[in-house]
């Protein structure tokens, strides 16, 4: 039953994203909003809208292990896995130089995430300077877009591989309504389904976090990185990737330290947070001197990936991931 729901939860967690992100993009085009604003903000705390519901839930039901497990696993699955996944499709390309100072700003706030935790706990006062950090990151990234046409046009490419067709505004509503109502629903079966599976295998709600809640939660950027891969613009799935990683680590953590006080597993400090830096850092080798991801460097990362699967399920039940204190 618990699996049945944790799938359920998944699907519907799918749908009603998919449906919010095109509703809301549908109103702001009808309020007509510029298309640059639309894909530096509704289109990107749309597709993270699903991580969020699901960690705010996990946070309200007490498994705070859970939802920073979320945004720590969707970190190291949207490098590995996601791009990984692209590269073996087409090479991606690492030429753009707004690319490395947008991979920058996410290394540093991977740095002030794990700053923040070393008293293994993020509470309202990390909450905030999470936020006021997204808030300050968009500014500048609307600034900076206006002044560079070709970061404008990468922004717009974006929404084109979503596929967002215009819709007129009744539909938009309706879209956005039934996304806003099927969210919480699809985030409290997950978080419940996933709960129980891990108290029934006995392991951390930090586990399934990592793991089966992470890859859950970060379909939707596969699924547009490899569509995206697959017509020839690979490079859109880099820029998906670190724009995530950044609405994960600033908004999403954010939002639920403000929500509630979030345990951080002693696990984390001494792996799992460092295995996202060294997974930001390998792309960082990537765009410094501007080298496309190819094949081979796609296998790399997809064997990294399954490397860190391997021995999350191997210490799953250590007691570093049962408790937020250090050992």
């Amino acid at each position: 039953m618990a699996l049945v729901q944790t799938v359920a939860g998944l699907l519907l967690l799918f749908l009603a994203g998919e449906l919010l992100v095109r509703g809301a993009v549908g109103i702001a085009d009808r309020l007509r909003v510029p298309p640059l604003i639309i894909g530096l903000t509704v289109v990107a705390f749309g597709t993270s809208l699903p991580e969020l519901f699901v960690s705010v839930s996990a946070v309200l039901r007490g498994a705070g292990g859970l939802a920073i497990g979320n945004v720590v696993g969707s970190n190291i699955a949207n490098v590995w896995l996601i791009l990984g996944a692209s590269a073996l499709i087409a090479p991606i390309a690492c030429s753009a130089r707004r690319l490395s100072r947008n991979l920058t700003v996410m290394l540093a706030a991977s740095v002030l995430v794990i700053a923040l935790s070393l008293d293994v706990e993020l509470n309202r006062t990390d909450g905030l300077l999470l936020v006021a950090g997204l808030g300050l990151f968009l500014l500048w990234s609307i600034h900076y877009a206006r002044r560079h046409p070709d970061a404008a046009r990468d922004v717009l490419e974006f929404e084109q591989e979503l596929g967002l067709e215009r819709l007129t505004l009744r539909r938009a509503i309706l879209y956005t309504l039934l996304g806003l109502t099927g969210l919480p629903f699809a985030a409290d079966w997950l978080v419940t389904g996933a709960v129980t599976i891990a108290r029934l295998v006995g392991v951390a709600d930090a586990v399934i976090g990592l793991s089966v809640v992470a890859i859950g939660t970060s379909l939707p950027e596969l699924a547009t990185s490899l569509m995206a891969a697959r017509k020839g613009h690979a490079a859109v799935a880099i820029g998906n990737v670190i724009g995530s990683n950044l609405f994960n680590l600033l908004a999403i953590l954010g939002i639920s330290a403000l929500v509630g006080r979030i345990p951080v597993p002693a696990a984390f400090l001494q792996v799992d947070f460092w295995v996202m830096l060294a997974a930001s850092v390998m792309l960082l080798a990537y765009t410094l001197p501007r080298r496309p991801i190819g094949r081979l460097s796609g296998l790399a990362m997809l064997a990294a990936y399954a490397l860190y699967l391997g021995w999350l399920v191997h210490d799953g039940r250590s007691l570093a991931y049962l408790t937020g204190m250090h050992p």
